[in-house]
């Protein structure tokens, strides 16, 4: 492709500190393009791979001074608070280049309401909504006249707890009263969206798109739910995988056509600027794939699997989004399976006890690829510091091997109440093996 940078050296931001940042950080080292890559605010882990510097990743003004500050030729946002916050507007009034969409287009994710308003307002395929109120009061009249089970969101961003799959009346009240009485996730239970419940099987389908074209992500799935057999709270996340197999041909016509097309369609009709990543959280279902959600950036830890099928240079696709020359990349993807198994702190998503010593991690010249998602690092110590602490990956030539690996390596890791699903992947090889594959 053609591309300003192609004989250059690059300096690059990436704005955040979790594995989903780590990811990306760890993929653009790798292209010769970059000289050099920093990390606002990163995490012990990614301080092997970019500088890190100090940052509240929601402090828009103290990251355009960080930017002014050290000039990268390209800026790009891992997580979604700063983009909710108007991160791109700040930078591009000020000629910065930046991946991520405008203050008014992270809307899709800041708030379920707006999502749910904009995919009726295209005929974009979704759950039907049972309605959208602003007190409990009038949300606990609504579950008089719903099917059971239901599904309850609150309408701001509340770190992917902010949904629950209600099967009776006792459960979604209480979740409301958690949302609106007790204010648990804050002015993000403001509002409730309630809307039917889909059945069928979740998949993720990302996109990086200028604004105009698009280049889709290798096909993944994560698992949500706190414990093995999609039991237990929902988290931000425990694993992925990524097959090309996850998605037919004709399912990803499908979803071009229906969904991604019209949503890109959409969102310039309406003005609302949008480059970088785009993250159809979808669930397939017997009348064709429908949109459960919006994220507007990548998926973590979705990232994690995708990125290890990388094979093209992820930094000049991005530049290229920032030009909005997007239609001059070609992307090619590792036929290899990957996989990604986040190990998490003994009681995420609810209360965890941080600070404890990581050991066993390994050194490299293994199969498997450790990124940290909450980890500090003192001397040559790690520790944790997050609910979600590493994101083990692995790539080989197919699924098994790519869980095996990973599984391996997250067997020799130990921290003192650690916890990870034993079962990432676990229904794709059980269809496979069913089917005779």
């Amino acid at each position: 492709m053609a591309c300003s940078y192609r004989d250059a050296s690059m300096k690059i931001v990436v704005i955040g500190g979790g594995g989903r940042e780590h990811a990306l950080v760890w993929k653009l080292r790798q292209s010769p393009l970059v000289e050099k890559i920093w990390c606002a605010p990163g995490n012990g882990g990614i301080a092997q791979d970019a500088e890190c510097v100090a940052a509240n990743a929601g402090d828009v003004a103290g990251l355009l001074a960080l930017a002014e500050r050290l000039r990268p030729d390209l800026t790009v946002v891992g997580p979604e608070l700063p983009l909710v916050n108007g991160i791109v507007d700040a930078f591009s009034a000020r000629e910065m280049k930046i991946v991520g969409p405008s203050k008014a287009a992270a809307q899709l994710e800041g708030s379920k309401v707006f999502a749910k308003e904009f995919l009726t307002r295209h005929g974009i395929p979704t759950a039907a909504t049972y309605g959208i109120h602003d007190s409990a009061g009038a949300a606990y009249s609504a579950l008089c006249a719903v099917d059971w089970p239901m599904v309850i969101k609150a309408d701001g961003l509340a770190a992917g707890k902010g949904v629950l799959v209600a099967p009776t009346p006792d459960d979604a009240t209480a979740f409301i009263e958690r949302l609106m009485e007790k204010r648990e996730f804050g002015a993000a239970g403001e509002k409730v969206l309630l809307e039917e419940a889909l059945e069928g099987e979740e998949l993720s389908y990302i996109v990086l798109t200028d604004g105009r074209h698009v280049l889709p992500m290798a096909p993944t799935q994560d698992h949500k739910r706190a414990f093995d057999g999609d039991l237990g709270p929902n988290t931000g996340g425990m694993g992925a995988f990524s097959i090309d197999g996850l998605l037919p041909a004709e399912l990803e016509a499908t979803i071009r056509r229906t969904i991604v097309e019209p949503t890109i369609a959409g969102l310039a009709e309406e003005g609302l600027h949008y480059r970088g990543f785009l993250y159809f959280g979808l669930m397939v279902t017997p009348q064709g794939p429908k949109v459960l959600e919006f994220n507007c950036r990548m998926g973590d830890p979705e990232a994690q699997a995708v990125v290890l099928r990388m094979d093209f240079d992820l930094a000049e696709a991005l530049m290229a989004v920032a030009e909005k020359k997007l239609s001059q990349v070609k992307a090619k993807w590792n036929p290899a399976a990957s996989a990604c198994v986040v190990m998490a702190s003994g009681g995420y998503p609810g209360e965890f006890v941080a600070g404890k010593k990581i050991e066993g991690l390994p050194l490299g010249g293994n199969e498997a690829v450790v990124f940290h998602a909450g980890t500090k690092r003192e001397g040559n110590i790690y520790y944790t510091c997050s609910g979600r602490v590493l994101g083990v990956a692995a790539a080989t030539g197919n699924l098994p091997d790519a869980i095996r690996h990973a599984y391996h390596a997250a067997n020799s890791i130990r921290f003192d109440g650690a916890h990870y699903r034993k079962d990432i992947g676990a229904k794709a090889l059980n269809k496979a093996h069913g089917s005779g594959a």
